[in-house]
């Protein structure tokens, strides 16, 4: 069994490395949260993540009211991989896509990359937002993996440049196995990629597209049509129960 997480202490994403006896500066609107927004002082509890090196435990030292940096006194967690999943999707509007980031996050996955289809309804896609999201979604719920976002790209190239030891699961209502764990239960342990369509669905000739790569997997997601942000809680939540770090 997992050792009890510890909920009370605030937990902070830092890009520095992260090791005994560090001293981790602090940015100014990460200083001003802790002591202005949090009101805590030197010497209070604070739990550091980079993605890279694990979660540690850190003390606070107080250099003004908005200036602070934080002493490593030992780490709580060593890093941990989490499943080698991705997660391709057509964008969204701002606050269902910004949704979308932080639950795919919490499923654990490895990268968030934006396609552009046919009926995609936002090709803008603020990238340093989604980057927020996915911090705020790790420090919140303990993850010590930060997902990699990527640029948008077009769906046609990005299965183009596809690395074909990656299984693709194509989230898709015509699929021939109608039981999605049964579908799931057929694919080999390995680095795994879930693609969810745009509101409009994919076009035709993007469907016969994906249908036609050996390295696809159609999956279908029941007998009723879900948004597409709750379609990526469904499949991601399939995936992980059949194939990732659930079992």
């Amino acid at each position: 069994m997992p050792e009890p997480y510890d909920f009370r202490s605030p937990r902070l994403y830092v890009e520095a490395n992260l090791g005994d006896g560090a001293a981790v500066p602090l940015e100014r609107e990460q200083a001003n949260y802790l002591l202005n927004v949090l009101r805590l002082g030197s010497g209070d509890s604070v739990l550091v993540f980079n993605g890279r090196d694990g979660e540690w435990l850190t003390r606070i030292e107080v250099a003004g009211k908005r200036n602070a940096r934080l002493t490593i006194e030992k780490q709580t967690r060593p890093q941990s991989s989490g499943p080698d999943l991705h997660y391709l999707f057509a964008p969204l509007k701002r606050a269902r896509l910004d949704y979308m980031v932080q639950k795919a996050t919490e499923m654990g996955v490895a990268r968030l990359q934006p396609v552009l289809t046919r009926h995609t309804v936002a090709e803008r896609v603020n990238g340093e937002r989604m980057r927020a999201n996915v911090i705020e979604a790790a420090e919140q719920c303990g993850i010590l993996r930060v997902p990699e976002v990527a640029a948008p790209e077009r769906l046609d190239r990005v299965l183009a440049a596809w690395d074909a030891g990656r299984r693709l699961i194509f989230c898709d209502e015509g699929a021939p196995i109608a039981d999605p764990v049964a579908a799931l239960r057929e694919i080999a342990p390995g680095p795994l990629a879930v693609l969810i369509g745009p509101e409009g669905g994919f076009a035709p000739e993007e469907r016969e597209a994906l249908i036609a790569l050996p390295f696809v997997t159609r999956l279908a997601m029941g007998p009723r049509i879900m948004r597409a942000d709750t379609a990526a809680v469904a499949a991601l939540t399939l995936v992980n129960a059949v194939l990732g770090d659930w079992r």
